[in-house]
């Protein structure tokens, strides 16, 4: 029996290697218990699925595990985003969430991701107590009881959630902005949702990669360059003002402008929290994890708004936005949330609301970051991920953590901060961070800096050493 460990964001496994129907039911067995003994049983259970292989198959699985402990069941109808059920969770006062995915991962995984009865990420606290109920499960073993079919029922996700969504922005301005959007769901979870709620209002919108396809198209369904590739050579015909993507359960972001130009989830996050705390006047600090651009503080700074930094993983982001008035809060992966509507990533929420942005501003996306890097100064970033060997990630950490080490290439390094994985200060040039990564096996290489090749010249000096290492 291998171990089953979750990272940043629930657990993720190998398709029939680790990531099993005998696993996904300890796991969901793990989860009865902790909602039997610490939420409320008779409230139920919402459970989706995304478009993985064998997504509704694992989903039934969970099901009727949770079933079989007694708990009320709500099974999606049809593959949803891992938002809609974090939505449901919440419209419907349940215990609780599960939602089978492996959000971003590679085609060969899956996973399982725990929505917490207020709508969004477990936090710290809760996933310490499914894992301890994990550990009993794993040490003990499970007597196989049976599924008790009265209390699984079928659930309608897509309707409640788009009449959420449909709420949110400003669609007279949307409307009389005349922009045209291009939609890429990347095979995933949220194909067909926002464009159909672009069609509903008139606004013109197509959509690439909407078909179910387990192998996502032979890329990795994360928003990113390069798998954007297909969205970028769309977009280059000139037909449409903004094109954006979504990741495999669609809470994630990334954008492509009119030119075939990627668009950041940095800058996507920068230009949300510009417009609610600047034009619009929204009240509320910000959180953002510590992989994420510096231009979060500046605009935080010109509004007078205080700035909270979490180490990575939306839990944290969560944590923070259901303690205290946060607006916005985001992290480098796409994820963002803000207090209008969840405390949770919703990558077709952050879709509508850049739409409206644009509309807002008569603005498209590549005027938007102009504007905002001539008044807070030019951030650019990039990431590198390494699948090293054993060890190699823990030494790479050691050797940028020593003291001894004053300069990388030209830029003394003047600090250095360690809340979640290594980033170093390189003068006033920018920053470099390593951390292992929570999900996968590799070491995340980032960088921000002033200059798009100095990001370049610091990604690759560090890779360079750490392959030497």
């Amino acid at each position: 029996m291998t171990t089953i460990r979750f990272g940043t964001d629930g657990w993720r496994g190998v398709i029939a290697e680790d990531y099993s129907f005998e696993n996904v039911r300890k796991v969901a067995q793990a989860i009865a218990r902790y909602v039997v003994r610490a939420a409320n049983p008779e409230k139920g259970v919402v459970v989706g699925y995304d478009t993985r292989f064998g997504s509704e198959n694992f989903a039934r699985a969970a099901a009727e595990t949770l079933s079989a402990a007694g708990i009320p069941v709500w099974l999606a109808m049809e593959a949803c985003p891992t938002p809609a059920v974090s939505l449901l969770v919440r419209l419907r006062g349940a215990a609780g969430g599960i939602q089978i995915t492996a959000s971003h991962n590679p085609y060969r995984w899956n996973g399982i991701k725990f929505k917490a009865s207020y709508g969004s990420s477990a936090s710290p606290a809760i996933v310490a107590q499914i894992e301890s109920e994990l550990a009993k499960v794993l040490h003990d073993g499970v007597a196989p009881l049976p599924a008790r079919g009265s209390l699984v029922h079928a659930l309608d996700v897509r309707k409640p959630y788009l009449e959420a969504l449909e709420k949110l922005v400003d669609w007279d301005r949307l409307r009389a902005s005349k922009f045209r959007f291009l939609i890429d769901p990347m095979h995933g979870a949220g194909r067909g949702l926002l464009k159909e709620l672009f069609q509903r209002q008139g606004i013109e919108a197509e959509e690439i990669r909407g078909t179910r396809d387990p192998l996502f198209g032979g890329v990795n369904p994360e928003p990113i360059e390069p798998h954007v590739d297909a969205l970028r050579r769309a977009m280059r015909g000139g037909k449409y003002d903004a094109g954006f993507a979504f990741d495999g359960d669609a809470d994630r972001i990334g954008a492509v402008d009119n030119h075939g130009n990627f668009v950041t989830p940095h800058q996507i996050f920068s230009i949300l929290f510009w417009h609610l705390a600047g034009t619009r006047q929204l009240t509320g600090d910000v959180a953002k994890t510590f992989s994420t651009t510096k231009m979060i503080d500046k605009i935080a700074h010109r509004f007078g708004r205080k700035v909270w930094e979490t180490p990575i993983g939306f839990k944290y982001i969560c944590d923070r936005m259901l303690e205290g008035d946060i607006l916005l809060g985001g992290e480098e992966s796409g994820g963002i949330g803000h207090k209008l509507h969840l405390p949770e990533r919703d990558a077709i929420v952050n879709a509508l609301l850049l739409a409206e942005v644009m509309a807002w501003h008569g603005k498209r996306l590549d005027e938007l970051v102009t504007l905002l890097q001539s008044e807070f100064g030019q951030h650019h970033y990039g990431r590198v991920d390494l699948t090293l060997k054993q060890g190699q990630a823990e030494r790479a950490l050691e050797h940028f953590a020593s003291p001894k080490l004053k300069h990388l290439l030209e830029w003394p390094v003047i600090g250095r901060e360690n809340l979640d994985g290594l980033k170093l200060y390189l003068a006033d040039t920018g920053w470099i961070m390593l951390r292992k990564s929570g999900t996968e096996h590799m070491l995340r290489i980032y960088s921000e800096t002033t200059l798009p090749e100095s990001t370049q010249q610091a990604l690759d000096a560090v890779v360079e050493i750490v392959r030497a290492i």
